[in-house]
């Protein structure tokens, strides 16, 4: 029995023996275990440093949006600009076109004074060719307010732009193709010609010279 005993307390303390030793092998394992650990955690912080964005970074995407946008807004303005310069010029021709309506519907009504004043002229009827004249300068200044330009090219060179001739007349005095006679005033709004006058024309003078011709012109 003794002997026995002395072999389970000699198995008891080797048993021991294996566990102290297995710990303190633990231990020493431990710190060599959590090095790795630790170099892994410096690189994921170095990664997520790298990955972070640079203040510098920043400002410069922020001075690029800016930029785009600031761009945008110059595009938009422009294009309103055109557009309203658009709008503006189409009423000014629709003014224009109204105008020239009312105009040719008035020019009769001129013709027909200016005749009034003829007959009167011709026939000593004092009264009624002031008083026919008072109205016919009224109605010319109205039209003339509205942009309304008289042709009355007695005297000049012939403009076929501005005059229809209706007849040539011989003569040696001025200068070939000049316009002797206005059977009927024409009118022009702006560079448009609402109505051609109605002239004759001279021949058989001297040839107009060039100058003179783009003096006109201009």
């Amino acid at each position: 029995m003794e002997e026995h005993q002395d072999h389970t307390e000699q198995a008891t303390d080797a048993a021991e023996d294996s566990t102290v030793e297995a710990q303190a092998a633990g231990a020493e394992a431990a710190p060599a275990a959590g090095q790795p650990a630790e170099a892994a955690g410096d690189v994921d912080a170095a990664a997520d440093e790298a990955e972070a964005p640079s203040a510098d970074d920043a400002v410069a995407k922020a001075k690029a949006e800016a930029a785009e946008w600031q761009d945008r807004f110059m595009r938009l303005h422009a294009e309103w600009d055109t557009y309203r310069r658009r709008t503006n010029e189409q009423r000014e021709e629709e003014r224009k076109r109204a105008n020239e309506k009312l105009v040719g519907n008035l020019l009769p009504v001129l013709d027909d004074f200016e005749r009034s004043i003829e007959y009167a002229v011709k026939n000593g009827e004092g009264d009624l060719l002031d008083g026919v004249q008072k109205v016919h300068t009224k109605l010319v200044d109205v039209l003339v307010k509205a942009g309304v330009e008289v042709i009355d090219p007695a005297g000049q060179p012939f403009d076929a732009l501005e005059a229809q001739a209706v007849a040539k007349v011989d003569n040696t005095q001025v200068p070939d193709e000049t316009v002797q006679d206005v059977y009927q005033k024409g009118y022009k709004m702006g560079k448009k010609v609402i109505r051609p006058a109605m002239v004759t024309v001279t021949s058989g003078g001297p040839k107009r010279e060039k100058k003179e011709e783009a003096d006109k012109a201009e």
